[in-house]
């Protein structure tokens, strides 16, 4: 295993984790900023409007994009199993 392995490898994962987690966090982004522009209009500042509809989304998110993620995950896993077997 070289140096060029190793940074495939790292690639990799960083693209993994953006698409496993990137769908959840841009859920939580988008519903966060439509809760401060709708506190924003009504002047409503009340500070625990903002949790319940972001864990309801988020919760959501998480049940709609499970199977993008699982299968994100699984192809990596496979990939990395035939790079384990590659070596040997």
């Amino acid at each position: 295993m070289n140096q060029a392995d190793v940074l495939e490898i790292s690639r990799l994962t960083f693209f993994v984790i953006l698409k496993a987690g990137g769908p959840i966090m841009a859920a939580g982004l988008v519903i966060g900023l439509i809760i401060a522009v709708f506190q924003t209009l009504t002047s409503i500042q009340e500070m625990t409007l903002t949790f319940v509809p972001k864990i309801i989304i988020i919760f959501a998110a998480v049940i709609v994009f499970m199977p993008f993620m699982m299968t994100s995950v699984l192809e990596f896993s496979n990939t990395l199993f035939d790079m384990i077997v590659g070596l040997g």
